[in-house]
């Protein structure tokens, strides 16, 4: 990935490594190649957790990628919910994601217990060769045990005669 700088028809960076709030280019895609890539990420994770359960429905989105031209440039949010058949695998899944967010290309960037009356654990990891991130959140002591899963991409840049679908 190279930097075209000033030089480049918006005078922005085209095709830099990061924008300049530290979100990294994730290369150029259609918004339903971007979309489908980022389901794949997430149906890799569901399977990190290793444990019977039921993911929400709630599909991906997509919006602006902050500190890029906004018709140029996007990111692909996809929020869910993961919530194992038996209560008893929350801790589970979560060990299973905490061994498997370490290979693969994923990194483990942090991993604490949050300040809310339950102490939920959150483990943030990146991949830094799919330019993607996930936030799972822990919600063990809840009613009903659930994961609380985000996977955002780093910024596409929509081909040439594209326009972003934002949804």
């Amino acid at each position: 990935m190279t930097d075209s700088g000033p030089g480049s028809p918006s005078g922005e960076p085209v095709n830099s490594d990061e924008t300049a709030s530290g979100i990294p280019y994730a290369g150029t895609a259609s918004t339903d190649e971007a979309v489908s890539a980022v389901k794949e990420i997430s149906s890799q994770i569901y399977d990190f957790a290793a444990v019977p359960g039921k993911a929400s429905e709630p599909g991906p989105g997509v919006g602006e990628c902050e500190g890029r031209d906004k018709d140029k440039y996007f990111q692909v949010y996809h929020p869910w919910n993961f919530a194992p058949k038996k209560a008893s695998d929350i801790d589970i899944a979560m060990e299973n994601l905490k061994k498997r967010l370490k290979t693969d290309g994923w990194v483990t960037k942090d991993l604490y217990h949050d300040n809310s009356p339950n102490k939920a654990l959150n483990l943030i990891a990146d991949n830094n060769s799919k330019k993607v991130s996930v936030w799972i959140v822990q919600y063990s002591r809840d009613k009903n045990p659930s994961l609380g899963i985000e996977v955002v991409s780093g910024c596409f840049q929509i081909p040439d005669g594209q326009k972003i679908d934002h949804f």
